[in-house]
């Protein structure tokens, strides 16, 4: 799938990543965008040392905040308050 959003190599974004061994686990964590070493003419994400083609299937953002934004509103953040484990 072809990329349409404009993004450079060594530009750092956020993504979202479900954790493989637990998928009711998610965080926001910060990726390379980088030349995909299988098409040289496309991108990848460089994220725990692994290379992800960049398409348009994956939700990727430019700050850290708009991540933690779209991560509260998928996954929700109830009331934390006293809540210790």
């Amino acid at each position: 799938m072809e990329q349409s959003i404009p993004f450079s190599p060594g530009q750092i974004v956020y993504v979202i990543i479900r954790n493989p061994h637990s998928q009711d686990v998610a965080n926001v964590q910060q990726a390379a965008v980088v030349h995909n070493p299988e098409v040289p003419s496309g991108l990848a994400l460089f994220l725990y040392e692994t290379y992800y083609p960049l398409t348009n299937e994956v939700a990727v953002y430019s700050s850290m905040e708009d991540a933690e934004l779209a991560y509260q509103e998928a996954f929700g953040i109830g009331d934390t308050g006293n809540y210790y484990g």
